[in-house]
């Protein structure tokens, strides 16, 4: 059985929800990612992802540098284990319609897992195993 933490991320970017999405968008640039785990402490209560800022924030209209990440980030957030089988991840995703799994030890957090991790953990010659195993194009 291949588990969520064979292949999860470690390298994670987190961010206070009161951090503006400018910050969040430079802090992706950055990085070379498309989300952010947005934190209260050591709490995980939501993500922000490249998506969110575009859709949630600059087709609102919202001044991206005074809009707060806890006014686009989905709160709603579905975690596993490290220890979680990664069929079992695939099937969460499907189910909740969502791309990625913050991954939470002892109420901790401590890697992610994107539906582009899965693809090329499961099927490496699949097209989205391909893209996603690529270097970030900038």
């Amino acid at each position: 059985m291949t588990t969520v933490g064979e292949f999860m991320t470690t390298r994670l970017v987190t961010m206070n929800g009161d951090a503006t999405l400018v910050e969040a968008a430079q802090e992706m640039r950055d990085s070379a990612i498309g989300d952010v785990v947005v934190m209260d402490g050591d709490n995980v209560v939501g993500i922000v992802t490249d998506r969110d800022i575009t859709v949630r924030g600059v087709a609102e209209n919202m001044p991206l540098d005074t809009t707060r990440l806890n006014q686009v980030t989905t709160t709603e957030v579905v975690t596993v284990s490290q220890f979680d089988n990664v069929v079992a991840a695939a099937d969460l995703m499907r189910t909740y319609a969502i791309r990625r799994l913050p991954v939470i030890e002892d109420g901790r957090l401590i890697g992610l897992v994107s539906m582009g991790d899965l693809a090329v953990e499961r099927e490496p010659q699949s097209v989205l195993a391909d893209i996603s195993a690529d270097d970030p194009n900038n």
